[in-house]
């Protein structure tokens, strides 16, 4: 992949809608590959559950932005939509402040079906979070 190729999709993502759940929680996506894509998002009190670290629901909605967006940049969106069918989530560290980046990379990337890998680290490498998400590769004319 070209660097114009990653800043063009980078820059869509980016800035693709001003009111959403991913902008919200400030997640920002930082690199795109041929079948990987990376962001990041802060840790912060507004992404804590009670006891001061990161929400577990923060984590996922990270790592589905990320397995979703993933799909998205690799449909015809004119013609296909990628719905999420399936997310499992593993929390495996906590984090009370710093800094997350996931990475999103395909396990299988079919005409029908995407499944992906979302692994969340903290700044020191730690894994975080370790998730599989499916989308369902859906005809746009379904939703018409």
């Amino acid at each position: 992949m070209t660097q114009e190729k990653k800043e063009k999709i980078l820059n869509r993502l980016n800035s693709w809608t001003t009111d959403n759940l991913g902008k919200t929680l400030d997640i920002v996506f930082t690199d795109v590959d041929d079948d990987s894509l990376t962001a990041t998002m802060p840790v912060v009190p507004k992404v804590h559950q009670p006891y001061g670290i990161l929400h577990g629901g923060a984590s996922v909605a990270l790592a589905e932005t990320l397995g979703s967006c993933l799909s998205v940049i690799h449909v015809d969106l004119e013609k296909y939509a990628p719905v999420g069918t399936n997310i499992n989530s593993n929390h495996l560290r906590a984090i009370r402040k710093g800094t997350v980046t996931g990475k999103a990379r395909f396990i299988r990337k079919g005409t029908t079906l995407h499944v992906s890998e979302i692994e969340i680290r903290d700044e020191m490498g730690n894994l975080i979070n370790h998730t599989t998400m499916t989308n369902t590769i859906m005809p746009k004319s379904k939703f018409e």
